[in-house]
């Protein structure tokens, strides 16, 4: 057996605690950031670019293991879900998506209610607790629309939770229905309407929103109606779209952003952190995003978010295979079966567009962490040996 080497100690940085002396640490730029967790101290925008700049893969990922512990033990948490995407007409224009169309371009849908709620009842041996429902900002859409797709879906499917809209689209249905956000947040909840996704947020930055977004609501105003919602009671995620041409600098500025209105509200239940996919859009020519990224991006937010309970990743972009390994990097939530998820795939993703519920047992099993499935806002609902 080999013996470890001792970590090298740069000239003035203070001697190594504990942690570090255990452990091999191959980059002594961690030890203040190590010495901070490990005095129970909160990060800041300097140790996350610290911790992004770092090639130290594993000792970024052992700690970002420490505090998903500490937080959720060894559960593996998921859920039973589908999605569905009801119109891809959109009148945004960001740079960065290939799913949205222009109102009769070639490949532009809507589906009618009928269609929306045929697909919200399970066939046979199928069951879902939760429908995803996200689009574009279709001006053929309407808000009552929307609220008749909600009440439509409750109606054939009483019990499923319903995840929906985007605060993208909320202000959206605001402007146009001349009415308060908190007005359009109190309808969606009437007709049927349990919690917000996250999507949206892409980067807050908004020097760089002008360049990939420039014609969708400011990041405040992202973050404002988060507020909002959260203060009427209806939970939500929150996300970062990552891999194409933010900083690093803007990567930790939006997590800091997102963790100081987590401060005010308590409301975000799960950060997630979305991969950029790139064909079909202008960025075609970018770098893939690699699987050290996806690693540190989810170890990055899980030590930086002291305030989220939970970092879930996206298989849906990243994979099934990265899935499994970021179990060890920060993440306890896989998120879920998925079923026809067009948004990603849509960018040239290869992945599956919906996963069986034995096969997510089965990653996480041999992951060796312990399947949970829970609802959508974060009860058990079934442990799984």
């Amino acid at each position: 057996m080999t013996t470890p080497q001792a970590v090298p100690v740069e000239v003035g940085r203070p001697e190594p605690g504990p942690w570090i002396r255990r452990n091999r640490v191959t980059d002594s730029a961690l030890f203040p950031v190590i010495e901070k967790l490990e005095a129970g101290e909160r990060l800041g925008f300097e140790d996350g670019v610290t911790l992004f700049r770092s090639h130290d893969l594993q000792t970024i990922g052992m700690l970002a293991n420490r505090v998903r512990e500490a937080k959720n033990g060894n559960a593996a948490y998921f859920n039973v879900n589908r999605h569905i995407n009801h119109t891809n007409v959109c009148v945004t224009g960001c740079t960065f998506c290939a799913f949205a169309k222009k109102p009769k371009e070639e490949g532009a849908y809507r589906m009618s209610i009928d269609e929306i709620v045929r697909k919200a009842v399970p066939g046979p041996g199928q069951r879902w607790e939760e429908i995803h429902i996200v689009g574009g900002l279709d001006p053929g859409f309407t808000f009552e629309d929307c609220l008749k797709m909600l009440r439509g879906i409750k109606a054939v499917n009483p019990n499923v939770h319903l995840k929906t809209l985007t605060l993208v689209e909320v202000d959206y249905y605001a402007r146009r229905e001349r009415k308060s956000p908190e007005d359009i947040l109190a309808a969606l909840r009437d007709a049927g309407m349990g919690s917000l996704p996250g999507g949206g947020a892409e980067i807050i930055a908004e020097d760089l929103r002008k360049k990939i977004c420039p014609h969708k609501i400011t990041g405040e105003r992202w973050l404002e109606l988060a507020g909002i919602a959260h203060r009427m009671g209806i939970r939500s995620n929150c996300t970062m779209l990552y891999g194409h041409i933010e900083s690093i600098e803007d990567r930790v500025d939006h997590l800091l952003r997102l963790r100081d209105l987590q401060d005010e509200t308590g409301g975000f239940m799960a950060f997630i952190p979305l991969q950029f996919n790139k064909e079909n859009t202008i960025y075609a020519d970018l770098p893939e995003v690699t699987g050290d990224d996806n690693l540190k991006t989810l170890a990055v937010s899980r030590l930086l978010f002291d305030n989220i309970d939970h970092v879930k990743v996206y298989w849906i972009m990243v994979g099934l295979k990265m899935a499994q390994a970021a179990l060890w990097y920060g993440a306890d939530d896989i998120d879920g079966t998925v079923v026809e998820e067009r948004i990603t795939h849509d960018a040239g993703a290869k992945t599956p567009k919906g996963a069986r519920l034995e096969d997510l047992l089965h990653l996480i099993r041999r992951a060796g962490r312990t399947p949970i499935e829970r609802d959508s806002t974060y009860n058990i609902r079934q442990v799984y040996a």
